[in-house]
């Protein structure tokens, strides 16, 4: 799964206009107008390579982007003396599914029993124990690199969820 498809459908589930988009782009650090975000937006054929429409969003973009949903949702938090108020960019290694399920996780402020919840309405049965090692560190003992699927069916549990 791509990082623009992971945009179109967390753009959906949590029904969030082009402006908008724009707007937390900015809030992440990355300056993004709206006819870019409607070329971000634009899905693309997988055989059509001529596409020159579509903009694609690399990881450090969906980055800012997860960076500014959590400061749109939650407000901009106060920075701890010798911290500064932008957000740090995420290390580069880490994998982007996991990334898409910590910061969606604290953008919404779900708590484990939610994200429990949301896996079920998607269909799939999740254990706390699998779920913590999801959202663990990268290099941690018990750390588990979140698959496609399992980010595909969250975005769709999420879907179902706000959505009806």
């Amino acid at each position: 799964m791509d990082n623009n498809d992971i945009l179109i459908r967390l753009r959906y589930a949590l029904e969030i206009k082009n402006k908008e988009i724009a707007e937390i782009f900015k809030l992440g650090g990355e300056d993004v107008t709206v006819p870019e975000v409607v070329k971000i937006l634009t899905k693309s054929d997988e055989y059509d390579d001529e596409n020159d429409d579509q903009i694609k969003c690399n990881n450090s973009m969906l980055d800012s982007f997860l960076n500014g949903l959590i400061i749109y949702k939650r407000g901009r938090q106060e920075p701890k003396p010798g911290q500064s108020d932008t957000p740090q960019p995420s290390t580069k290694s880490a994998n982007v599914n996991n990334l898409l399920l910590k910061k969606v996780k604290i953008a919404l402020a779900l708590t484990t029993e939610d994200m429990l919840d949301i896996f079920d309405h998607a269909g799939i049965t999740v254990t706390k124990g699998e779920l913590g090692a999801l959202l663990r560190k990268e290099g941690h003992k018990n750390y588990k690199e979140c698959g496609d699927k399992f980010a595909r069916n969250f975005l769709k549990g999420l879907a179902i969820k706000y959505r009806g």
